[in-house]
């Protein structure tokens, strides 16, 4: 998908700055910083994401099949779920997951929302449910172990999301991340990154967003490779899986 988002100059506290100019100075900024540090160009750095998820996707083809066919058999179709999330320079893409839900799950989770404030409060706050009963039983598994995460392997062979990066975020998301979305915008949304090996599940979403800054601001080949080392540990661990 082609399309993008326009976003609206603000400052971190929502209000809109005096300068939209200096907003947009500011976001330039952030990615002079960013691509000084990576000393990698943006091409080389493409294409070495796109080799590395071309041969994961050989190499995993037997677990991925295996998994379709589990779903397929215990829910039926369709394996695979997108869910719309924004990339870098705010083109917005189809994120692609093992489907991990009921297929019915939009009218679940609103149907929950409406009579169950707590979880309308705890959505509203980390767009996200601890207990969650979309969730099927082998979607449950494969979050736990993050196999459902494998067809994103394909949203990197595309260009749309790298091995490394922030936490892929909708539209919705974006607003609340402040002045940090330039950061975010910057760079494509990544697989894993520095959520996912500190702590995923257990961290706030303040914790997220500042994690997301923090990755871009420091962000080189070495740290992608330690953070890439580092999810390995957690998905065996199951460190903070759901």
């Amino acid at each position: 998908m082609s399309s993008s988002v326009a976003i609206r100059p603000e400052s971190a506290s929502g209000r809109a700055p005096t300068s939209a100019f200096g907003e947009l100075e500011h976001a330039e900024q952030v990615r002079r910083t960013s691509r000084a540090r990576r000393r990698v160009p943006d091409w080389l750095d493409d294409a070495l994401n796109r080799a590395a998820a071309a041969l994961l996707l050989v190499l995993l083809s037997p677990v991925m099949l295996a998994v379709a066919v589990a779903i397929w058999r215990v829910d039926g179709a369709p394996v695979l779920f997108g869910h719309y999330r924004v990339g870098r320079n705010g083109r917005i893409f189809k994120c692609l997951k093992f489907r991990t839900m009921l297929r019915n799950s939009q009218e679940a989770l609103a149907e929950l929302l409406q009579r169950d404030p707590e979880a309308r409060a705890e959505w509203e706050r980390d767009h996200k449910l601890s207990r969650d009963p979309r969730i099927t039983g082998i979607g449950a598994f494969l979050r736990r172990t993050s196999l459902d995460e494998l067809p994103q392997l394909l949203n990197v062979l595309r260009g749309e999301m790298a091995l490394v990066g922030p936490r892929p975020i909708t539209v919705q998301e974006l607003t609340r991340y402040g002045r940090v979305r330039w950061h975010y915008l910057s760079v494509r949304p990544g697989m894993t990154g520095l959520w996912q090996v500190s702590g995923r599940n257990r961290v706030t979403y303040a914790e997220r967003v500042d994690l997301d800054r923090s990755y871009v601001e420091q962000r080189t080949v070495a740290m992608d490779v330690k953070i890439l080392v580092r999810t390995v540990k957690v998905v065996a661990e199951r460190d903070g899986a759901c």
